[in-house]
């Protein structure tokens, strides 16, 4: 079992756990259910208690999996979950946050994201946020896939300094955003939440991550992990769908890398040296 998970403070000033569980791809098969099931309920026992879900991930069938997992434990979990853009004007984020809500089978959730910039005015859709709070559906918002520019905009807007996370595509495969859009939220106490931070599972089969995990005993896939924990003001969300997977999670918490390790890595994943343009999958 982990150390104490370590963890971090949102604009809000509530604090949650540096490593919380991704349930992206779960909800598509009947017969992995129990399992996926089980891997949060683990998740939760081993202090991974923020679990992030979405409207869009199996059509709900992942915000299903959760309520499963969280029946009876709903005051120990930080429950996230997201709109889609097309959903994003005022009244559609009441209807499906209403409809997260009915299947995620609780009264409210603590964090509501908007998956990815579209077409509705972002200043409609804050103020729908906003009115969710004041009816208590949700807890805090925040937004996904927002580059620097877009956040910038966000932040410009009534009530758009409210945001709490952008929760993004980064692990050391996917370094882009170290160049202007990590520093700017850093500035402001804005965390990322790094979604796929294992590459969707690429990294785990990486050569010179296997070299590095050979010195801790690890697997390249824990070093990865370890490696996203360490940036200042990020909040990695791996999807495990097995027991074991969960627990190997959990285990890269008390991987300390080097500055040899770090140096070695840099090799390997260069960050970047100019801007890039958002990526996302």
């Amino acid at each position: 079992m982990p150390s104490l998970i370590r963890t971090l403070k949102l604009p809000s000033g509530e604090t949650v756990p540096v490593l919380g569980q991704g349930t992206w791809k779960m909800g598509e098969d009947r017969r992995r259910h129990a399992d996926e099931v089980a891997a949060l309920k683990l998740g939760l026992d081993l202090g991974m208690t923020l679990i992030d879900t979405a409207e869009m991930y199996a059509d709900g069938g992942a915000e299903e999996v959760v309520a499963q997992a969280i029946a009876g434990r709903r005051d120990e979990t930080f429950l996230v979950s997201k709109v889609l853009p097309s959903n994003a004007s005022r009244a559609g984020v009441k209807r499906a946050c209403e409809s997260s809500l009915k299947r995620l089978a609780t009264d409210r959730i603590d964090l509501y994201l908007l998956h990815w910039p579209g077409s509705v005015p972002l200043s409609e859709t804050v103020q729908a946020f906003e009115a969710l709070k004041t009816e208590g559906k949700i807890r805090h918002w925040g937004v996904s896939n927002f580059d620097t520019d877009e956040m910038e905009n966000l932040v410009g807007l009534p009530s758009g300094g409210n945001v709490q996370t952008n929760q993004v595509l980064y692990n050391l495969s996917r370094r882009g955003l170290e160049f202007d859009l990590a520093p700017w939220s850093r500035q402001r106490r804005i965390p990322l939440m790094a979604y796929s931070p294992v590459e969707q599972g690429a990294l785990a089969r990486n050569a010179r991550l296997e070299a590095v995990a050979a010195r801790h005993n690890a697997t390249a896939a824990q070093i990865a992990l370890a490696w996203i924990m360490m940036q200042d003001g990020v909040i990695a969300i791996p999807k495990a769908g097995r027991q074991e997977h969960v627990r190997q999670n959990a285990a890269a918490l008390d991987i300390a890398l080097t500055a040899e390790d770090l140096a070695e890595l840099d090799r390997a994943f260069p960050p970047p040296t100019r801007k890039r343009g958002l990526e996302m999958i």
